[in-house]
């Protein structure tokens, strides 16, 4: 059972729920958001009375919740959320694309990038500082001096960014630089003591499909960054690996209707890392927006055949513009807007 507090609620009041839940032999988790507190009563929640509890000063709402996943569950939460990144709006009829280099490498290359997501009519900006490779021989990305180049080239072009998150001792230093919305990646996404962290921080989480993760799975994995009170989360896929070799990943489009119907969170996809081949970007992109997702992340490099990383699946910025253009004609028949 969760038990949603009004926003008004005192702590004396969330204290008095908290002992009845314990009262009955109940274990309670608080889960303390922006705008809710919400408190999770674990253990057999049967012998709990809703309306008993729905009495009590301060409280909204209680409700009998089935899914393992709690907070995350459209089950008790029937409105889309809509996710804030600096005034823009992602989720409900907003789509946001998100586009960039895959990685920092220069400042003149940032800059650069930085203009091309602007004038393509992008609202927001990615880029890697830190990056995950398969091989410890590969390019990992410049560091802290990257994101301090990142952040600069975004700033002058009044664009958010969007950066991946490694390790949890590098948080505090994220938001430090004004990190505006914190990337966990595919191969971190059950790396649970890094999401409890990002879930005691109130910045925009989005959080990428693991490889052969199940959907469950990548519910659950929200679930523990919203259990610590951040609710600003963002589904992410980027395709999952099947027996297929002809293309990078598969791109589960199926994965927007089926989430759609389990959470209220907004989902996004990466058809880059899906195709892995710039051509297949813009069919995929296409695909995803139609089957409702709310926002693509995108690889745009200004020069593709000279980056430092992943060069085969950046488009130009030419190509971006393009495809914004084809992107809005696709919203508008499903009466959203980019």
């Amino acid at each position: 059972m969760i038990i949603v507090m009004d926003k008004s609620a005192t702590q004396e009041q969330i204290d008095n729920v908290i002992d009845k839940i314990k009262d009955k032999g109940l274990d309670a988790s608080v889960s303390k958001g922006i705008e809710k507190t919400v408190i999770g009563a674990i253990g057999d929640e049967r012998i709990l009375d809703p309306e008993l509890l729905e009495s009590l000063p301060g409280v909204q709402q209680a409700l009998h919740i089935v899914k393992p996943y709690k907070i995350v569950a459209r089950e008790w939460h029937n409105e889309d959320t809509i996710v804030n990144i600096n005034g823009h709006l992602l989720g409900g009829e907003n789509i946001q694309i998100i586009s960039g280099p895959c990685s920092v490498e220069t400042p003149s290359q940032m800059a650069a990038a930085a203009k091309a997501v602007k004038a393509a009519g992008v609202r927001l900006m990615r880029g890697g500082a830190f990056k995950p490779r398969t091989s410890p021989y590969s390019f990992q990305g410049i560091g802290f001096e990257g994101l301090d180049m990142f952040k600069e080239a975004a700033s002058a072009q009044d664009l958010p960014i969007v950066t991946e998150l490694l390790d949890v001792r590098h948080l505090d230093t994220f938001l430090e630089k004004g990190v505006d919305v914190i990337q966990i990646g595919t191969r971190n996404m059950q790396n649970f003591e890094l999401l409890k962290e990002v879930g005691k921080v109130h910045v925009p989480v989005i959080l990428k499909r693991g490889l052969s993760a199940t959907i469950s799975e990548w519910l659950m994995a929200a679930e523990y960054i919203a259990s610590g009170g951040n609710h600003n989360i963002i589904f992410c896929e980027r395709g999952i690996r099947t027996f297929e070799t002809s293309y990078r990943n598969v791109m589960d489009v199926t994965a927007v209707p089926v989430l759609k119907r389990e959470t209220h969170l907004p989902v996004i996809i990466d058809p880059s890392h899906a195709g892995g081949k710039a051509w297949m970007v813009p069919s995929l992109a296409r695909a995803a927006i139609a089957a409702g997702a709310d926002g693509l992340l995108v690889e745009m490099h200004p020069t593709p055949c000279e980056a430092w990383c992943d060069a085969d699946q950046a488009i130009d910025p030419s190509e971006l513009k393009t495809l914004m253009s084809e992107l809005t004609q696709i919203a508008s028949i499903l009466n959203r807007k980019i």
